[in-house]
């Protein structure tokens, strides 16, 4: 897995550990109770995580996955380099598009809103329903949130907010990465975005 350098800077304040985040994502156990058990990312045993045939960029660079969620779909690194290069959500439902640049940012809107999968197409007030009945099913979700923030080097009081990074969520789908991160099936026609482009 390329994770050798220290992941790009985010949204939100504070200092990472000295070295990669991805080794921690895979072997914490702190950081592994909420990425896997909580937000659905699961970068253990990556050697076990390969994309369905034909699933590629339209760019032509490379899609490097390091990451999957309990239903198979893909979180993977675009293009060569280490943590700082873009990260792409690939949905077996035929969905992909942009989550963040660099994993530090992809860490901290999974800290912060574990639920972002079902932003796409709702208002504040139906997301401020979901969070609030993902915080029913998780009761200590503050206390894991920062247990793993701690345990990967981060601040928890520096994270960014719940609204800023899905904002930035949705921001990325409209601007040059939603371009450079297109993703294409095995019959090469583009997979569906997370977000139109044209969303507000």
């Amino acid at each position: 897995m390329n994770g050798s350098t220290p992941a790009g800077g985010g949204t939100g304040g504070g200092s990472a550990r000295s070295g990669a985040l991805l080794p921690l994502l895979a072997t914490d156990e702190e950081v592994i109770a909420f990425f896997a058990g909580v937000a659905d990312l699961d970068a253990a045993n990556p050697a076990d995580h390969e994309l369905e045939d034909g699933v590629r960029l339209a760019s032509g660079d490379r899609l490097e996955q390091f990451a999957q969620a309990g239903t198979g779909d893909a979180f993977c690194f675009v293009g060569e380099g280490g943590e700082e290069r873009p990260v792409v959500f690939v949905s077996l439902d035929g969905v992909a598009g942009p989550l963040a640049v660099g994993l530090r940012e992809l860490v901290e809107l999974c800290l912060v809103a574990p639920w972002w999968r079902d932003a796409p197409g709702r208002t504040a007030e139906e997301l401020r329903a979901v969070a609030d009945d993902y915080r029913e099913d998780v009761p200590d979700l503050d206390r894991r949130r920062e247990r793993a923030a701690r345990a990967l080097g981060l601040d928890p009081a520096a994270l960014p907010s719940e609204a800023a990074a899905l904002a930035r969520l949705a921001e990325l789908s409209r601007g040059p990465d939603a371009a450079t991160c297109l993703v294409v099936g095995y019959d090469g026609e583009p997979l569906d975005p997370l977000f139109e482009p044209d969303r507000s």
